[in-house]
């Protein structure tokens, strides 16, 4: 069944055609001004017909076959999973804390003060390097 003018558009549809503005503007059939336009045009139209006028001066438009959403978020290939990353970062961190307040001492005692933010790095950064190596790959992500 053809859709009609006077059809409600979708979401989806919008959708469709916003890629097709994108894409005639990649190519220089429209310029920026015009993809504007018709961008601020497109999300206050409601029918097929409005959508339709919009593209009627581009060649070989047609809305129900072209592709909902051009950009897709690129599925991860391996890495370090977040939550692993973020440990990382909470030991840098608090590995740079310590030595900051250990150069304060070490300044104000006139004398070099015993290293021990070795002894918060060291235990926590071998748990973590351990966990990293052998940890596993991260978890999927199902929708």
């Amino acid at each position: 069944m053809a859709n009609s003018p006077e059809m409600r558009a979708s979401d989806a549809d919008r959708d469709r055609v916003a890629a097709i503005l994108r894409e005639h503007t990649a190519q220089g059939r429209i310029t920026m001004d015009e993809f504007n336009e018709r961008l601020e045009q497109l999300y206050k139209s409601r029918t097929y017909g409005e959508l339709a006028r919009l593209t009627a001066d581009l060649p070989d438009v047609d809305l129900r076959q072209a592709p909902a959403k051009v950009s897709q978020s690129p599925e991860r290939r391996g890495g370090m999973h977040p939550g692993m990353k973020a440990a990382w970062g909470a030991w840098a961190t608090a590995s740079g804390i310590n030595w900051v307040i250990w150069l304060i001492v070490s300044i104000t005692a006139e004398h070099v003060v015993y290293p021990w933010p070795l002894w918060v790095m060291g235990p926590w950064g071998v748990i973590l390097l351990i966990s990293t190596v052998f940890g596993g790959p991260p978890p999927k992500k199902y929708r």
